[in-house]
């Protein structure tokens, strides 16, 4: 119904406006009696409105087909060439009426008088609109799907950042139990002290699941713990070299990235009392490095693929900076890059109810606009056909006055129909808005972790 409401008041809207045009340029609003002026005005609103319905209801046709992503240029030609026919055919039918019907003319008589010149205004005024009304739409389909590509971008960033962060829980328990059910073969005694331990491991690592990033000297402490585990296992044949503090404590690394590095040390090297396994943890530049002896295992177990490359990706989603990785001839060394700004990932899960509240307000304030233009439009339409009335009933001999209204209150109307519709051209409010999304990712796209 209100779909319905809308079309009837656009159509009057257009049959106002071009009344006012289709004076300006024939006879100047001069006629004989008001009732000369009342029936031209309907007769433009009949116009407008057989034209105008018949030009919607062949542009919803339009919508509802399939089109390729890169059929516009096809879209604007069909919808303007069928435009154009669907004009010609309504103003023929349009003319043939009213010649036969209102002013008594055969049909013969009509199509003998009949010229293209005819035509010529109703056709321009409906490619204006029609022209007016596919730009317009366009534009709008063009930023509605910049929005919807950048949320799905962020969307899957943020989920794809939240499955890593989640195969680190499983992945974590399931290795820390292969190693005390080794360790409950070797040595009973530290297995009930590993066991007692890795319950504090592992809150940290429940602790630590939820965060993109902690401080370096948080990730050395629990390295520092895991350690400790390793030791109980290993004994002598590990040795571990661990900085007490980050040179800057503001600092940050991944969670669990030095866990899964360590335990990718004691993986892939052999670790015995003859050969044992050396592992240093130490600052080089702005990354932290984790650096042992390469003394590979002759039969290596397969992989799940988690560790390494888990970090690497997590720090794809959240800096510039690259993981780097460095094997030589006697050694195997890690650098993770330590971030020191803010991080930029879009974290929809934490900030959706608020986002819902700020759709809603901009919503509501949409709303509100669109019903004062709606009733700035029909008082329009109403206010200044009432006043060429009045002047033309007791002063048309006068200064045409009601041109001052006129003009005065159409560019306003137009200027709010622009903030309305037109809402994300140059200088409208959508511009502004734009504008300073744009100021802000690029603020962000500096202010990456780095």
């Amino acid at each position: 119904m209100m779909k319905i409401l809308k079309k009837i008041i656009l159509t009057f809207a257009i049959g106002c406006v071009v009344f006012v045009i289709g004076n300006l340029l024939s006879n100047g609003f001069k006629y004989d009696s008001f009732n000369d002026f009342i029936i031209q005005f309907g007769f433009y609103q009949l116009y407008a409105f057989v034209l105008g319905y018949s030009n919607m209801a062949f542009f919803d046709y339009m919508e509802r087909r399939i089109w390729g992503k890169r059929a516009y240029i096809k879209r604007v030609f069909i919808g303007i060439l069928g435009s154009t026919i669907i004009t010609l055919i309504g103003l023929f039918f349009l003319r043939v009426g009213t010649s036969m019907f209102y002013y008594g003319i055969s049909f013969d008589a009509f199509m003998q008088k009949e010229t293209w010149k005819a035509y010529s205004f109703g056709l321009w005024i409906t490619l204006t609109i029609v022209t007016v009304f596919h730009f317009v739409y366009f534009y709008n389909r063009y930023q509605k799907n910049k929005i919807k590509e950048q949320k799905v971008i962020a969307g899957t960033a943020s989920a794809k950042f939240d499955a890593l962060k989640n195969q680190l829980d499983p992945h974590f328990l399931f290795n820390s139990l292969n190693v005390l059910t080794s360790l409950i073969e070797e040595n009973p005694e530290n297995a009930q002290k590993f066991t007692t331990s890795l319950s504090k491991v592992y809150r940290y690592v429940l602790e630590q699941k939820s965060k993109e990033l902690v401080t370096v000297d948080e990730e050395l402490n629990f390295a520092r713990t895991y350690m400790s585990l390793l030791k109980m296992r290993f004994e002598d044949s590990i040795i571990f070299e661990i900085p007490d503090k980050a040179s800057n404590p503001e600092s940050k690394v991944v969670p669990l990235s030095l866990q899964l590095l360590l335990e990718n040390a004691v993986k892939h090297n052999m670790v015995t009392t003859t050969k044992p396994l050396h592992v240093k943890i130490y600052e080089d530049r702005d990354h932290l490095v984790v650096m042992n002896n390469l003394q590979p295992k002759q039969i290596v177990k397969k992989s799940s693929g988690v560790g390494l490359e888990n970090i690497k990706q997590r720090y794809q989603l959240l800096s510039n900076k690259t993981v780097q990785i460095n094997q030589r001839e006697k050694d195997f060394a890690v650098a993770i890059p330590m971030l020191t700004k803010q991080v930029s990932i879009m974290r929809t899960s934490q900030k959706s109810q608020a986002r819902l509240n700020d759709d809603y307000v901009r919503a509501r304030k949409r709303v509100e606009e669109l019903k004062g233009f709606y009733y700035s439009l029909i008082s329009y339409c109403i206010v200044i056909p009432f006043l060429i009335f009045i002047w033309y009933q007791f002063s048309r001999y006068t200064i045409q006055w009601f041109w001052f209204p006129m003009i005065g209150w159409g560019l306003s109307l137009v200027a709010q129909g622009y903030k309305v519709f037109v809402d994300n051209s140059a200088f409208g409010a959508g511009w502004e808005k734009r504008k300073i999304e744009e100021y802000m990712n690029k603020e962000d796209q500096s202010n990456r972790w780095n």
